[in-house]
């Protein structure tokens, strides 16, 4: 008989032992926590921008009660304090003489207490003129202060 015949070949493969990497617990368990941080990071930092804006705690407005010397600008200032909250103040200048500044703002940063706005109001010529300066805050609330001074100017 021949050597060819008909026999199976049965042949031994070696096949990796590897098994499939398991997974644990999901994947969306491994960035949980960090997801959760970066929101809670995310939503203060949202609040701290765009929550609540600065309160307004007081105004004052003073200038020098002896007013300026002749043919001077008196120097006219307002101190707003507030909370201490970023936000803009909105505000405008009113002087006794009929003239209104426009609507002006002043950027208060946050962590700043006071913002301090200036009106040089200048005077010429000879004579006595009583003046009166008023600082009108339109936003974030409406409120005003004023000061009282007299320009003297004697030839």
């Amino acid at each position: 008989m021949g050597g060819g015949g008909g026999g199976a070949r049965l042949g031994l493969e070696a096949r990796s032992a590897r098994a499939a990497p398991r997974r644990r617990g999901g994947g969306w368990r491994r960035y949980a926590l960090a997801a959760v941080v970066l929101a809670l990071v995310l939503a203060y930092l949202g609040w701290q921008r765009f929550g609540p804006g600065v309160v307004v705690r007081d105004l004052a407005v003073t200038t020098d009660p002896a007013g300026p010397g002749c043919d001077r600008a008196a120097d006219v200032v307002a101190v707003v304090r507030t909370d201490g909250r970023p936000g803009t103040l909105t505000y405008r200048w009113v002087r006794s003489d009929g003239t209104r500044s426009e609507e002006l703002t002043e950027r208060v940063p946050g962590g700043r207490k006071e913002a301090t706005l200036h009106l040089l109001w200048t005077f010429k010529g000879t004579g006595s003129y009583p003046a009166r300066a008023e600082l009108q805050l339109i936003s974030p609330v409406t409120r005003s202060a004023a000061t009282d001074f007299t320009y003297r100017c004697r030839p």
